[in-house]
């Protein structure tokens, strides 16, 4: 986050502490079709071909500009009143855009080092490509396990025109639990998921990501984005499972008139904790993003979300838009939601809010006057989240993923869909 308030606040960021002894055993099954491959760099390459397209449009600034450039930074740092105090994120972004390298600035949503492992965990990465023109759809599914790390790195490469759809489903039984308890309130077993992305022009890409674990795991969803001119990205991910979760994505919308859409849908309930981190870049005219949450807090669960839309210099026309809705069935939940819109240019637009609120008493009071208590109050809340994740399952592995976390959570959850 670019200032310190949020540190104060204990919202600037996370630490993901990982228990000594897992054994690194990852349990990953992919769809096999001819779009997967074993190709490690198809994404680099494809990188390196946009770079190629964007310096022609984009030439190095001229000496004069770069002398201009200096010394308007120079008189901000001797203005009245001390001058504009930079944080070390806008310190970084200005890095980031003097490179002028697109490799440097493709991010990962939960930070380089954190990619980094769940890569070396993974071991082989997973390519889905695209060719121009084509269609193409696979499903990965993770499979987590007690004592165990299973994580799985995935790169998708759209070329020209093309269209991809990837579902991953990450589900673990803990077989040692009921309920919403954790053995010593530790975490048992890790899953994770490291997810590049390269959208050429005119492409669309849909990332589907469903988690349904029990309690007791911990669960890192990871992703960077690139969308080149005219790409569309579409994200949908739904976190219902776990002890704690941490997901972050990154997203790069480089060409003109590149669009990004990210729907995240999640579930708390028992001690569950819920991290989450969004961060994307307009660097193209007429760019757009919008980043939906919708969410319900149950029990003792906490969230904390972060959203940050940037607006970089030069992306004229373009539109970010962030909105959230956040249920607080129970007191004592606990709730941090931290929007953010940074601006470079002038010709732009930057949406956000946030819908966040408890139950009202009167609303239990007439709940419970038909013979229906706070406690079953708060059963169906959950039930009804666990409902429209069945409905919206991608493929039939996570929709049965789903039911079988349902039953676990909400006894009898099955027969609704008998």
């Amino acid at each position: 986050m670019p200032a310190s308030t949020w540190h104060f606040l204990r919202a600037n960021d996370a630490t993901i502490e990982i228990p000594e002894g897992l054994a690194i055993a990852p349990d990953v099954r992919v769809s096999k079709t001819p779009a997967t491959c074993d190709d490690a760099d198809a994404l680099d390459r494809a990188l390196a071909r946009t770079q190629e397209q964007w310096e022609i449009v984009h030439p190095a600034p001229t000496a004069d500009e770069i002398a201009e450039r200096d010394a308007y930074r120079a008189a901000e740092s001797d203005a009245t009143y001390g001058g504009t105090a930079q944080s070390t994120y806008q310190a970084n972004a200005d890095a980031i855009e003097e490179a002028r390298s697109l490799v440097a600035a493709f991010e990962h949503g939960t930070g380089e080092a954190v990619a980094t492992f769940l890569r070396e965990m993974a071991g082989k990465r997973i390519v889905v490509q695209a060719a121009p023109r084509e269609t193409v759809a696979t499903t990965v599914v993770v499979t987590g396990a007690p004592d165990v790390i299973s994580a799985a790195a995935i790169d998708v490469v759209a070329l020209r025109n093309s269209s991809v759809d990837v579902a991953l489903v990450i589900d673990g039984v803990n077989r040692n639990v009921q309920g919403d308890a954790a053995p010593n309130g530790g975490t048992v077993g890790l899953t994770g998921t490291t997810l590049r992305v390269c959208a050429d022009e005119d492409a669309r890409v849909r990332i589907v990501r469903m988690h349904t674990l029990d309690d007791g795991f911990a669960d890192i969803d990871d992703m960077g984005l690139f969308a080149h001119e005219r790409a569309r990205i579409e994200v949908s991910q739904t976190i219902l499972g776990a002890t704690t979760t941490f997901t972050g994505l990154a997203g790069d919308l480089r060409g003109d008139s590149a669009r990004a859409d990210v729907e995240t849908r999640y579930l708390g309930h028992g001690d569950q904790s819920h991290d989450l981190n969004y961060m994307l870049r307009h660097h193209g005219t007429r760019s757009q993003c919008n980043l939906n949450a919708n969410g319900v807090l149950a029990g003792r669960s906490s969230k904390t979300l972060r959203g940050t839309i940037d607006l970089i210099r030069g992306c004229k026309g373009s539109e970010g838009s962030e909105r959230e809705t956040v249920l607080l069935v129970d007191e004592d939940v606990r709730n941090k939601t931290v929007p953010v819109i940074l601006c470079s240019e002038d010709d732009v637009a930057g949406n956000h809010g946030a819908t966040i609120g408890h139950i009202r008493e009167d609303q239990l009071f007439y709940l419970e006057s038909r013979g229906i208590s706070r406690q079953d109050a708060e059963a169906m809340f959950v039930s009804a989240t666990l409902e429209q994740a069945a409905i919206d399952a991608p493929v039939e592995e996570a929709r049965t993923a789903v039911l079988r976390l349902g039953e676990k959570l909400v006894p009898g959850f099955g027969e609704l869909f008998d």
